[in-house]
């Protein structure tokens, strides 16, 4: 208990210390961990209170989660720090994910490294690069932001993120890396076969725009399918309640769905959409406020956001 009591202040200082010089990201999560250790390390044996011994495994679980809980309250704020699956004033899980996935990136190489896949570096670091390219050719690299899979497992699991819940949705794992999906690749899910387009006239139709009922139109005219004989994409066998939840618009869906909106030019559907949730609460601003400071400076998905963010209604 001494020892749990006294973790969260130390990676909180430490963390404070260290984004003060500059050190940010995964490189940050790891800087953490030794003075996390030196708790522990302290003494010669670790007991719960029911005198078993912790193990160094179990304590470094503890460490990722506090430093997962440290950073998401950096982040989005203190209920998303202690959310678990749908606290009350807390945004949801998918948004938890995306502000720890993205947090981690920030200024590391996996955060340079994105960049350049998605087309934005120039220059001499362009043609280093182009050998490594030429022999890459016949496997074309997926644009978007990445991870290895080991570390967005360590700082979800103590977390309660499920990450093979948003596989297909909002991630990608490939060959032990986790690729967060570009919007463009979510705009047929979000919006359905007729496209963004669509979806922007019926917001400028309609008097009162409900983006949680025009989002996933596709879903919404399919019975919940019959998993029995059934071989599924994933792999991975869903319940009825998942299945269901998957079909809520969250507020991360709504927030990627303004962002094509802005994409796609259609700056009166935008602002209906805005308007909209603006008046349903203030998660939707608080979410893109975050993940604006978030996303990479010349990243695409930061200038749409910005971008969405200054036609907000005043």
């Amino acid at each position: 208990g001494q020892v749990l009591r006294e973790l969260p202040r130390r990676v909180a200082d430490w963390m404070e210390r260290l984004q003060a010089e500059g050190v940010r990201g995964a490189d940050l999560v790891f800087a953490c961990i030794g003075p996390a250790l030196e708790i522990f390390s302290r003494y010669s044996r670790v007991e719960t209170a029911e005198g078993r011994e912790v193990s160094l495994a179990e304590f470094l679980e503890k460490v990722w989660e506090v430093v997962g809980r440290t950073a998401l309250e950096q982040v989005l704020g203190t209920a998303e720090a202690k959310a678990r699956n749908g606290l009350a004033g807390a945004l949801e899980e998918d948004a938890r994910l995306t502000a720890l996935f993205l947090w981690t990136l920030q200024n590391t190489n996996g955060g340079e490294k994105a960049q350049r896949d998605n087309g934005k570096d120039e220059g001499s670091e362009e043609e280093a690069d182009n050998e490594d390219d030429e022999e890459e050719k016949p496997k074309k690299k997926k644009v978007g932001f990445s991870l290895i899979f080991d570390v967005v497992r360590r700082f979800a699991q103590p977390l309660g993120i499920h990450l093979p819940e948003w596989e297909g949705r909002i991630i990608e794992t490939e060959k032990g890396v986790v690729r967060l999906l570009t919007i463009q690749e979510r705009s047929k899910a979000l919006f359905g076969e007729d496209g963004a387009q669509a979806v922007a006239d019926k917001l400028e139709s309609t008097r009162e725009p409900q983006a949680q009922l025009m989002l996933f139109p596709q879903l919404k005219k399919e019975e919940i399918p019959k998993i029995k004989g059934r071989k599924k994409k994933s792999g991975v066998d869903v319940s009825d309640d998942a299945l269901k939840a998957r079909r809520e618009a969250t507020t991360l869906d709504r927030v990627h769905a303004a962002m094509l909106l802005q994409s796609s030019g259609r700056a009166n559907a935008l602002r209906a959409l805005l308007k909209a949730e603006q008046d349903r609460g203030p998660d939707f601003l608080r979410l893109a406020n975050a993940l604006s400071a978030l996303y990479p400076k010349e990243s695409e998905e930061k200038r749409l956001l910005d971008a969405m963010l200054l036609a907000m209604p005043r």
